[in-house]
């Protein structure tokens, strides 16, 4: 059973994640740390930890499990660093957007019988903007968490139990889980979720350039311009590593949006524009 968690990153995913857990009735212990001092002591008055760690490695050593809750190149450091201190009685698990790169490593440094064990994890939820001040002990429920394990991993008895445990935490939280190949992991991500934000961001950032001076005309786009540049706020900090990362699928559903907007732009007036319309309908009522 597990009773000691290190949340490593106490932005918004992890203090949730701290919280959440605490909702769920979880009664071990949680431990966080932030590189930011001031995010890390605003986690702790918010309730989603015990206690502060000076030191993100000797946390991770005292706890069972460790979860990563950091960009995605500074997961991957993390991962060197921990396997080099961690064991069979650890279980390390992470919230990164992109999942080949990171199970890539997993096979690389963990999940083997004398290693700690690693679960690839993407809960499916967040906010535009980050912060332990956002920190919502609901934000995980009824999203999907999911996960892209490696059925040939050899793991410890010990390790084996704390993935199962693990997954039963998260649902716990409220969260629905499903295990994808990493592949299609980035492959289906990069539609549903990294298209929607690169897509607000051009918007967003077209739209500063264009009206950005008569600020007046915000006024007027109404809901219509809030809902579509809602996303807009989101961080470079976090999005560049998913662009690094993902960059071949993004890429192709930037492409395939750019040819479905010329497509629109040539039919305007044509009855082409309805059947645009009627395939909308049909995706947002199913």
């Amino acid at each position: 059973m597990i009773d000691r968690i290190a949340i490593l990153g106490t932005g918004l995913l992890g203090t949730s994640a701290g919280m959440a857990l605490r909702a769920s009735g979880f009664r071990g212990s949680i431990v966080g740390w932030n590189r930011s001092p001031e995010q890390a002591i605003l986690a702790l008055q918010m309730g989603a930890f015990d206690s502060i760690a000076s030191d993100p490695l000797e946390a991770a050593r005292a706890s069972q499990v460790v979860l990563l809750c950091v960009p995605i190149y500074a997961t991957l450091d993390f991962m060197e660093k921990l396997a080099a201190v961690l064991g069979p009685d650890h279980l390390v698990t992470d919230v990164g957007s992109t999942k080949r790169v990171i199970s890539e490593a997993a096979d690389r440094l963990f999940n083997k019988p004398d290693r700690a064990a690693f679960l690839p994890g993407h809960p499916m939820a967040g906010k535009e903007r980050g912060g332990a001040c956002l920190g919502d002990a609901n934000l995980f429920r009824g999203a999907v968490w999911l996960f892209t394990d490696d059925p040939a991993a050899q793991r410890s008895p010990q390790s084996a139990e704390l993935v199962k445990d693990w997954r039963e935490l998260v649902r716990a939280m409220g969260s629905k889980t499903l295990d994808l190949d990493p592949a299609r992991h980035d492959e289906l991500v990069a539609w549903v979720s990294h298209l929607p934000q690169f897509t607000a961001t051009a918007l967003s950032a077209l739209l500063e350039e264009e009206v950005g001076a008569a600020p007046e005309l915000k006024d007027v786009g109404g809901r219509a311009l809030r809902e579509m540049t809602r996303l807009g706020a989101s961080p470079f900090s976090m999005w560049r590593d998913i662009a690094h990362t993902n960059t071949e699928a993004v890429e192709r559903a930037l492409a395939a949006l750019e040819q479905r907007l010329a497509h629109l732009r040539e039919n305007l007036r044509n009855p082409e524009l309805r059947d645009e319309f009627e395939q909308a309908n049909k995706f947002r009522r199913e």
